[in-house]
């Protein structure tokens, strides 16, 4: 991931500059944009040589882990989001994004690639953003519109679940509502503060705020809202999903087990029988006659049938 700077020019339009000298220049009355890769040493030396920002925003903008989260600071902004990473997934299936902000100057910082970036510097290079105000909500709206349908595709995975939910799909079902049930929660720690973050954000009294970007940022709020109440349904559906196959495969095991017992019952007597008549002992009745194993088989069977229709009368069969 590279650093960059966007100047905007006189027409409104933006242009790529050094990062080294964007601030170099007098208070412009024009924008810039600033982004930096967090992960490289050069980030930190600009930021100290350079950015001419406080040091506990420096140091903001530079932290391993964060929050999301938007704080007033000497008449600017530090907000900080998170959103679908463009490359290679994280441990916490969002990338965050650091961003200080304040009249003429915002100056980003990432230190994974985040989806959405590249579209937001080119909307800059295009005139479409013209302030802090313009940067900030439509990066949320971005993030918003990437997250979205990751979202929905949970929510859809879970209803998939629920219509396949028999002991045929068992095992398959309960590792795709597990895996469901982990991004539903890890989605949620992010997204639920940044609904905080960004509403905070709208009611700054900050004058590089305009109307509209204020009422951007409320809907992007909004968005993060139905989001985390989305990913709340998904988790409580998931679980209740798990306790239901649960259920079910305790039942399966109730029922083998039944029928395991009642084998083992049916077959007991009989077990007797033979090793009764089996033992190598005079006496046993009618030893001797060509018909006796015959007659031995008769009784074991109309035994074992006499048992598995008590069985059945008492309804042990039935699942």
């Amino acid at each position: 991931m590279k650093h960059f700077a966007i100047e905007l020019d006189a027409e409104g339009r933006g242009h790529a500059i050094d990062p080294a000298q964007a601030c170099a220049m007098p208070a412009p009355a024009r924008f810039v944009w600033i982004h930096l890769n967090g992960g490289e040493e050069e980030a930190n030396r600009w930021l100290r040589d350079h950015a001419e920002i406080p040091l506990m925003v420096a140091s903001a903008l530079t932290a391993v882990e964060t929050r999301p989260r938007s704080d007033a600071i000497d008449g600017g902004a530090l907000v900080n989001l998170r959103g679908i990473g463009d490359g290679e997934p994280t441990e916490d299936q969002l990338v965050s994004i650091r961003a200080w902000l304040e009249a003429g100057r915002a100056i980003t910082v990432a230190f994974d690639p985040i989806a959405g970036l590249d579209e937001l510097r080119a909307q800059m290079e295009a005139g479409e953003i013209k302030d802090p105000g313009d940067l900030i909500s439509h990066l949320a709206i971005i993030i918003t519109r990437h997250l979205d349908p990751i979202i929905v595709d949970l929510g859809d995975l879970v209803d998939a679940c629920e219509s396949r939910l028999d002991a045929e799909h068992a095992f398959e079902t309960r590792r795709s509502i597990a895996g469901a049930r982990s991004d539903a929660i890890v989605y949620r720690r992010f997204v639920s503060p940044q609904r905080a973050a960004l509403s905070h954000l709208a009611e700054l009294p900050a004058p590089w705020l305009a109307d509209d970007d204020r009422l951007h940022i409320r809907e992007a709020a909004d968005r993060f809202a139905r989001m985390t109440e989305e990913l709340e349904a998904v988790r409580e559906r998931s679980a209740l999903i798990h306790e239901q196959l649960t259920d079910l495969r305790s039942e399966q095991i109730e029922n083998r087990a039944l029928l395991l017992s009642i084998v083992a019952l049916i077959f007991l007597p009989l077990t007797f029988l033979t090793g009764l008549l089996g033992m190598n002992v005079e006496g046993i009745p009618f030893a001797h006659e060509p018909w006796a194993f015959a007659g031995v088989c008769l009784v074991c069977f109309l035994i074992a049938a006499s048992i598995a229709a008590w069985f059945a009368a008492a309804r042990w069969f039935k699942r």
